[in-house]
């Protein structure tokens, strides 16, 4: 049996590279208006409002799902890469709140966004990674020269059972990304990797109205053990160190986590503070890694260097090094940014939430 340090030294590496270098052309967020504050679930709850998990969270609206959401982050990742829409040769949208268990939401999106339909599409699931596994999936399309653009979307509309844990967290929003030839992006994606194994830390059987987690099991050995093997792994490929970049951004399921991960990294408080939006708007579960860089997108310089690092249970981590370039001017005030869309806030309570999220229903 060959072990896993054995296994490795097979490998030329570890890194997933393209045939040809790729990048971020265009990028865009969209989180929904409603807001439920933390204390407002506590007061329903009788739970005390010390030390609650987030400050508020974002809540999908009557008329908002995974796809409705979808198509305007992907708007707003048009207008930044400046393209026709039917120049893209793929629309992936990763989420675990799917609108139709059997339906796609990437045709309705490509449809709607005006995206020819000469395309490939489809959906992509892995519990809060789903995001990325699109975009990973994106690179191998471009970087392999199958097609010139490809659109990757991690949106949710994610809820917890009423009065667990994950009620507090479980929120509405995401981010779209526009992958395309290196030469052309505000971003280059200079490496990438992923690694996986089989963590059952939070799941949700078929027919089963909510998610069931395995409590403290999901910090360790799920969170923190595929965030940190993910990251370290790319760091020592690249010969990067924590030092080397500006910013940092990881999945967001709580405040706490994020900040542990990177404090045991060596990333300082001040690199992940930009991609830090949960305490605003909740863990928006396979939008989590993605909006937190879309708001670090908003604000970065060319030659800033970024990690990304996402988390899905079940259970596995994306990690990407991105270098910002020269054509982010340009195009960062083309769409509305992240911070402006957290800024949006119409505040809601606990029974108009209920509404808002289907559980309360008028025959």
């Amino acid at each position: 049996m060959i072990s896993e340090h054995e296994h490795q030294h097979e490998v030329e590496s570890l890194l997933l590279q393209p045939e040809r270098p790729v990048g971020i052309i265009g990028y865009g967020a969209y989180v929904p208006r409603y807001r439920l504050p933390a204390k407002e679930i506590a007061r329903i709850w009788g739970a005390g409002d010390e030390g609650l998990p987030v400050i508020e969270k974002a809540v999908a609206g009557l008329d908002e799902d995974v796809i409705t959401m979808s198509i305007e982050a992907a708007r707003n990742a048009l207008k930044r890469a400046g393209i026709d829409p039917r120049e893209l040769r793929a629309v992936w949208v990763g989420s675990e709140s799917h609108p139709y268990a059997v339906k796609p939401s990437g045709t309705v999106v490509a449809e709607a966004i005006g995206a020819s339909p000469h395309i490939q599409a489809g959906d992509w699931e892995f519990a809060c990674k789903a995001g990325t596994e699109a975009i990973v999936a994106g690179i191998g399309l471009v970087g392999s020269g199958m097609g010139k653009y490809a659109l990757a979307i991690g949106m949710d509309t994610a809820q917890g059972k009423p009065g667990d844990a994950l009620e507090y967290t479980a929120a509405s929003g995401g981010a779209a990304y526009i992958i395309g030839p290196s030469e052309e992006a505000l971003a280059t994606i200079e490496a990438t990797y992923s690694y996986v194994t089989d963590t059952p830390d939070f799941w949700r059987r078929e027919h089963a109205v909510y998610p069931e987690h395995g409590q403290r099991f999901t910090g360790e050995p799920a969170y923190f053990q595929h965030i940190t093997s993910a990251a370290r792994t790319i760091l020592t490929e690249t010969g990067l160190k924590p030092a080397d970049f500006t910013y940092a951004v990881f999945h967001q399921p709580n405040t706490k986590f994020p900040q542990r991960v990177a404090k045991e990294l060596g990333f300082t408080p001040e690199q992940i503070k930009t991609g830090l939006l949960t305490p605003m708007i909740g863990n928006t579960y396979s939008g989590s890694a993605l909006i937190g860089l879309s708001a670090i997108l908003d604000e970065a310089k060319p030659g800033d260097l970024i990690l990304m690092t996402s988390y899905g249970s079940g259970a596995g981590s994306d990690a990407f090094v991105i270098r910002v370039q020269d054509a982010i001017r340009e195009r960062q005030g083309k769409a509305l940014t992240t911070q402006e869309y957290i800024a949006r806030r119409t505040e809601i309570d606990y029974a108009t939430y209920l509404r808002f999220r289907g559980e309360i229903t008028v025959k």
